[in-house]
């Protein structure tokens, strides 16, 4: 099978998405949802309603099958009309254990919401990759991948069968994946990066070489032959979709892994070191602390006290986590 570097950057970041609540409407209605640091989504289920980003000028209506991805932390009003004045989600989601709620009769307006789990600090990687904001129309090609996905998370939800929590962490999983790659297809469209660099299929076969042997010694020309490119368009070709050099983004990649390699206290430096095919320490040291700005000595111990400095965030799923 082959390589999957997007499949590989979520395996590294642990990204996970989870629903964590949702709420019915009827009649005039409107709610602000504060600020997070999370990934937060959602996705209307019924109806529609409008939704006005904090520093946007204008409201954008959210139809039926609509989803929404929000990158970075800004509150926002969700409202049948722009006019209405909002409750506060906090006022709407009190109470221990509560993550649905109801206005009005709630016969007119659905919506699940959610946010993404990411690792405290590889994690960083994906959260720097992704827009601010992403906004997939149920009319878009993927609408009806959307459309089922959404029907059996309401299913699984309301039904209560046997396994029903497992099914919906994968459904909502899978859902997210369906968010990215709608997204992906606008990669034309999107800045210099990561993001855009895993989507563009002309350097894809360099990019699944570098990640299935990230300790090989790649040359520019054996990845330019890879994607059927001379070694000068190829060089310009992936600078201008990935923002740095082919090289760079091999070292970065490296680095990444190497952190995940960091984290676990009984794998020595050298051995690290040896298995990003790094010729010694000293060498690996000096790329380390080139991108991550310390050396791997000193990331470690930082990781080891923050350890010991915090007992560790658990999986939030608390009430203020369904807004």
């Amino acid at each position: 099978m082959l390589i999957d570097p997007f499949s590989e950057v979520l395996t590294l970041t642990n990204a996970e998405a989870v629903v964590t609540g949702g709420f019915t409407a009827g009649g005039p209605w409107a709610i602000r949802f504060p600020a997070r640091e999370k990934i937060k989504f959602f996705a209307v289920v019924k109806g529609s309603c409008w939704v006005t980003l904090d520093g946007e000028p204008d409201p954008v209506l959210f139809e039926t099958g609509d989803v929404g991805l929000l990158s970075v932390p800004r509150g926002s009003v969700l409202a049948s009309d722009p006019g209405v004045g909002p409750v506060g989600a906090m006022e709407l989601f009190t109470g221990a254990g509560r993550n649905l709620a109801t206005i009005g009769d709630g016969n007119d307006f659905a919506y699940i919401g959610g946010h993404v789990l990411l690792d405290p600090i590889r994690g960083k990687l994906f959260a720097e990759i992704l827009p601010p904001w992403i906004h997939t129309r149920a009319a878009s090609p993927q609408a009806a991948v959307f459309r089922w996905l959404l029907d059996r998370l309401i299913e699984e939800r309301d039904a209560a069968q046997p396994g029903a929590l497992l099914a919906s962490a994968q459904l909502t999983q899978l859902l997210f994946i369906q968010i990215l790659r709608s997204h992906l297809e606008t990669a034309s469209l999107m800045p210099a990066g990561w993001l855009r660099a895993l989507a563009d299929r002309r350097i894809a076969p360099a990019l699944r070489l570098m990640h299935g042997d990230p300790a090989r010694s790649w040359h520019l020309e054996e990845l330019a032959n890879a994607c059927a490119m001379s070694r000068t368009s190829f060089a310009f070709h992936f600078r201008t979709v990935a923002g740095v050099a082919p090289l760079t983004y091999l070292t970065e990649w490296r680095m990444h892994l190497a952190e995940r390699a960091l984290r676990e206290e009984r794998t020595t430096v050298a051995t690290v070191a040896r298995s990003l095919g790094y010729a010694s320490e000293s060498a690996f040291s000096t790329a380390f602390k080139r991108i991550k700005g310390s050396s791997p000595t000193a990331y470690r111990a930082a990781l080891i006290a923050s350890n010991l400095n915090s007992p560790g965030e658990p999986r939030p799923d608390d009430v203020a986590d369904a807004t």
